[in-house]
């Protein structure tokens, strides 16, 4: 596929993500796509697969809509289970997953970058599950349902499919807007979606940082890179 094919899709990424802000700025993602698939080319080795796994999250409230930010579960979530297991594939994607949100942080400097991916928890609800992610302990799933996204961006995102940009979370919240709070000083957020090749959401792209107004252009292109690699590397 040549250059301006690769402009191309996107281009249609970006329009069908909400994410017009991009637009004429192709080249700007199609340079990040190709930093992250040199990035996953350096992660040659897992020197502990279970830790791809396994990662420690918040104790929940009763009622399991919050989390109890500085107080963590004691046994840590296990992605095998909504997976299917452990296997050589998944440990090499989420390997690579890992390193992709590694260097999303360093190219843009925030404070926290996961990646997740739609699948179906034990029960058969529809979640966005973490499947890679640096920064602060935070919670596992993030039900797909429309109540839970009245206060969750994630949960929006996955749903509707369009990007959503937060400069400032306090003005935000104020004027009514769903935020879910894993780290009280966040102040901007960006959560882009994974469509698959059929356009639906296979998943999204959350990062978060500390300033307002952190999400210009540059790092929004890295979040768009991501997450049009992310795609063809979910489990």
């Amino acid at each position: 596929m040549n250059s301006e094919d690769n402009r191309q899709r996107i281009r249609d990424y970006l329009r069908i993500a909400g994410l017009e802000s991009l637009i004429g700025r192709e080249e700007n993602v199609e340079l990040a796509v190709r930093d992250l698939i040199d990035a996953m080319s350096e992660k040659v080795t897992v020197a502990d697969p279970a830790s791809l796994y396994t990662y420690p999250v918040p104790m929940l409230t009763e009622d399991g809509t919050c989390s109890i930010v500085d107080q963590l579960a004691p046994v840590p979530y296990d992605l095998a289970a909504i997976l299917g297991g452990r296997s050589e594939q998944a440990t090499r994607r989420l390997a690579l997953l890992e390193r992709l949100v590694e260097r999303a942080q360093e190219t843009t400097g925030s404070d926290w970058v996961g990646i997740y991916q739609r699948r179906a928890n034990a029960v058969g609800i529809p979640v966005l599950v973490k499947v890679a992610y640096v920064g602060r302990p935070s919670r596992a799933e993030f039900p797909l349902t429309q109540e839970f996204a009245e206060k969750s961006t994630n949960s929006t995102v996955g749903l509707t499919g369009r990007a959503t940009i937060i400069d400032d979370v306090g003005k935000h919240v104020e004027a009514g807007g769903g935020f879910y709070v894993c780290d009280d000083g966040i102040q901007s957020e960006a959560c882009v979606p994974i469509l698959d090749s059929q356009r639906q959401v296979s998943g999204i792209v959350d990062a978060e940082a500390k300033a307002r107004g952190f999400y210009g252009g540059d790092r929004l292109a890295v979040l768009a890179a991501l997450a049009i690699v992310s795609e063809a590397v979910l489990p």
